[in-house]
């Protein structure tokens, strides 16, 4: 058997441009989930303090879905920048601690709103809103439970456990991302931000929303395939 270093060295090439798309992927999605929470946040605060119940509604949810679940998700990437130097543990501590913040800060947003509200769900912004609170809610007591793993597996298996926290979490976030979609879509908003500029809002929450759960759905079909397998 002979080495071919012409094959060997168009797979490496073929290796090394899959990892620059994917790392100009998750560039693009820090960027894009910047756009988005900021211009969230300057529309929040454009009458200063103190918010009222539907601004607080909006930094809360924001902040905790697109900016730090967001990030919680990306930790776990080989290509994601900042956590790409950590040890495999420490990454899982800091999409841990991302999820339990980020999904703390959501739960309490929504609440506020529902509280404020006499009508609610009644809107499709409502009904994502509301999908994502009881699949963040879902999905973090059943990530925390991963934290005890070794207990956990005499109740179920490791893998069973692991499938359905990614596929909550997908179904949250997407969820949450739709819902946001739908609340830049509203009368105020658009006044305030123009047609033109809310429809970029849009588009952009639908491409960093899409690059994020990317990762997590292949890994979700992985699992789930090696679990029927056995």
């Amino acid at each position: 058997m002979t080495f071919d270093p012409e094959s060997a060295n168009k797979a490496e090439g073929g290796a090394y441009a899959l990892k620059i798309f994917q790392a100009t992927l998750n560039i693009l999605s820090h960027l894009l989930i910047g756009i988005v929470v900021g211009v969230s946040l300057i529309f929040s605060f454009r009458n200063g303090l103190p918010l009222g119940a539907t601004m607080l509604h909006i930094v809360l949810c924001v902040v905790g879905y697109q900016l730090l679940m967001a990030e919680a998700i990306l930790s776990l990437s080989a290509d994601n920048g900042w956590s790409g130097v950590l040890r495999f543990r420490d990454k899982r501590r800091a999409h841990t601690i991302l999820q339990v913040v980020g999904a703390a800060l959501a739960i309490a947003g929504s609440f506020i709103k529902i509280i404020d509200k006499t009508r609610n769900f009644n809107t499709l912004h409502g009904r994502f809103g509301l999908v994502a609170l009881v699949f963040t809610t879902v999905s973090l007591v059943n990530g925390l439970t991963s934290l005890y793993a070794f207990e956990w597996r005499r109740f179920c298996p490791g893998n069973i456990s692991k499938i359905t926290h990614i596929c909550f979490g997908i179904v949250a976030f997407a969820a949450s991302s739709i819902s946001l979609c739908y609340g830049f879509d509203k009368v105020f908003f658009r006044m305030w931000a123009s047609e033109a500029f809310t429809n970029a809002l849009i588009a952009f929450t639908a491409c960093f929303t899409a690059i994020i759960i990317i990762n997590p759905t292949i890994n979700f079909f992985k699992k789930s395939y090696q679990l029927v397998s056995k």
